[in-house]
């Protein structure tokens, strides 16, 4: 009977400690800031980057930022217009010449929006 109890009592311990951590610990999130953004285009541009890690980034919806957002569904029609997913194996852009100069442009846009956001940050903290 004494067996029976040490076991008993020791498989409770066991599941009620998996059951607290599961119920304390969080799920991880990944959150996409602008510079992530700007060093995805920014590979892309220089032809870079594989067709996984555009879609990876790309592919997740931005909920904490709208703006952000934004500049990411414009990235996905990009690539929904202008892209060449059989030419990156190549070695070549993923985008073609038209999606190449609208990326620079939407990268160069977020790169200003981004700057201007943290001067205005930067302002109001002081």
């Amino acid at each position: 009977m004494a067996l029976f109890l040490l076991i008993f009592v020791v498989c409770t311990l066991i599941i009620g400690s998996v059951l607290l951590v599961l119920l304390f610990s969080r799920t991880p999130r990944y959150r996409t800031e602008p510079e992530h953004m700007l060093e995805l285009f920014d590979k892309a541009l220089e032809s870079r980057i594989s067709q996984t890690e555009w879609n990876t980034v790309i592919g997740y919806p931005i909920r904490h930022d709208d703006y952000l957002d934004g500049v990411r569904r414009r990235a996905q029609r990009l690539m929904d217009d202008h892209g060449r997913h059989w030419k990156v194996a190549q070695g070549k852009p993923l985008l073609d010449h038209t999606g190449q100069e609208e990326l620079a442009a939407l990268r160069d846009h977020l790169a200003a929006h981004t700057r201007l956001r943290n001067q205005q940050h930067d302002g109001t903290e002081r």
